[in-house]
């Protein structure tokens, strides 16, 4: 095994053991007590309940990882990556054909191996604990859903960027990183109208108070909407959520219909505040950004590992190709990626805490917003106490009791404009 190879294997382990430090310690942090902020939503059931769902959940992650690790090893050590690549040539396939091919085909056995843990998380943890609404059938038709997606729409994208770098030459990384960047802004607009309606309907909230309030609250704050949809989450979990779509005057609002079912009005609206505060400190176009400077650096730093011979040795491959680059260079990147997703999910936190205080400022009742995140806590049997580690590898979201703490903190000292 050369240094590639090693700086991978190294990788694989290092965050797999670090993982299992960090769900262990999350374990042994959920045993505390229920914080007193807590104490008149959570009872002792109700918390153990939580608790039993934090450990089933923990111990079922942790176990898949160890397949899926195992199973790369595995197939990796067998020299699985070169053989494919052997068969696949041996038809005589264009280049771009054969890598798209190459790639579909360890996308696929990675969804089998997956498929039973999806199948079991759903139809057993999430079902014993109360959430899982999705039949079998449903369940299918969005795998075969997803299946046509990927081929409509990824496999033109991959087979576009296999033949940047097989045919555009030294500036290749760019111009895939233009290409790339192209489709992911056009599909911020297409998504609302004509992928998201096929996993779920839409429809427009009925005339109401609800609907009052919430745009009375968007035009109080110069927030144009083209629509306020309510989502059959239900069908397929008893959890809740609520989030917003497209940009510009097709913003739109898409509501859970569970989050109607537990929320009044004023936490409702609350939820909103904080989803246009979101929009109002520009945390998306930031996210956006970022997460397009990324790419680019990713695709530049892939442009220098091209066909290296040394990083197809680490893998036992006999012929150098595009696809093979590609594959083995996102492994190589794991730490880099590992690192990054660190310091974005700190962001992101920061971020969360402002749209928090953006709802408070902006909405008479924004203070509400705290209840309604320990409902949802409750309803979601989140853990009230992760461990800080896990929280600074794992949280997007900073843990819903120091939420709700600078919400209150933040309300005493504000004063809304009615």
């Amino acid at each position: 095994m050369n240094l590639f190879g090693a700086v991978v294997l190294c990788t694989l382990l290092i965050t797999f053991l670090v993982k299992l430090v960090s769900e262990l310690l999350n374990l042994k942090a959920a045993e505390a007590g229920v914080p007193d902020e807590f104490a008149g939503l959570f009872d002792e059931e109700a918390y153990r309940k939580s608790r039993d769902y934090l450990h089933t959940s923990t111990r079922f992650s942790l176990f898949g990882a160890a397949v899926d690790l195992s199973f790369l090893l595995l197939f990796w050590f067998s020299g699985g990556f070169n053989l494919l690549d052997q068969f696949l040539r041996g038809y005589g396939l264009n280049p771009i054909v054969c890598g798209v091919l190459y790639i579909g085909v360890l996308l696929l056995l990675q969804s089998l191996i997956d498929l039973p843990f999806s199948l079991y998380k759903t139809f057993v943890i999430e079902a014993k604990f109360g959430f899982n609404k999705i039949t079998p059938a449903v369940f299918m038709v969005d795998i075969l859903k997803t299946l046509a997606l990927f081929l409509l729409l990824g496999t033109p994208l991959l087979a576009a960027l296999l033949w940047f770098f097989e045919v555009t030459g030294s500036m290749a990384w760019l111009w895939a990183w233009g290409g790339i960047t192209m489709v992911s802004l056009l599909l911020q607009y297409i998504a609302p109208t004509w992928i998201m309606p096929l996993f779920n309907k839409f429809v427009p909230l009925e005339d109401g108070e609800l609907k009052s309030a919430i745009m009375h609250y968007a035009g109080k704050v110069e927030f144009p909407l083209s629509g306020i949809y309510v989502l059959d989450g239900s069908k397929r979990s008893a959890k809740a959520n609520a989030f917003f779509t497209g940009f510009g005057k097709r913003k739109r609002i898409a509501l859970f219909d569970t989050l109607i079912e537990a929320h009044p009005v004023h936490e409702l609206v609350a939820v909103l505040a904080h989803e246009i505060g979101h929009f109002k400190k520009k945390h998306i176009i930031i996210n956006m950004v970022l997460s397009l400077c990324n790419l680019g650096a990713l695709l530049y730093l892939l442009s220098l590992f091209m066909k290296n011979r040394s990083l197809f040795d680490a893998f036992f491959m006999h012929n150098l190709s595009v696809y093979g680059s590609l594959i083995f260079f996102s492994l190589l990147y794991t730490p880099v990626e590992w690192i990054l997703s660190v310091f974005l999910q700190a962001l992101s936190r920061k971020h969360e805490y402002e749209a928090d205080s953006y709802a408070v400022s902006t909405f008479e009742q924004g203070a509400t917003l705290a209840d309604a995140l320990k409902k949802l806590s409750r309803n979601n049997l989140s853990n009230l106490t992760p461990h800080p580690f896990y929280v600074f590898l794992n949280y997007s979201h900073p843990p819903v009791l120091q939420r709700i703490l600078r919400i209150r903190e933040h309300a005493a000292g504000c004063e809304v404009k009615p």
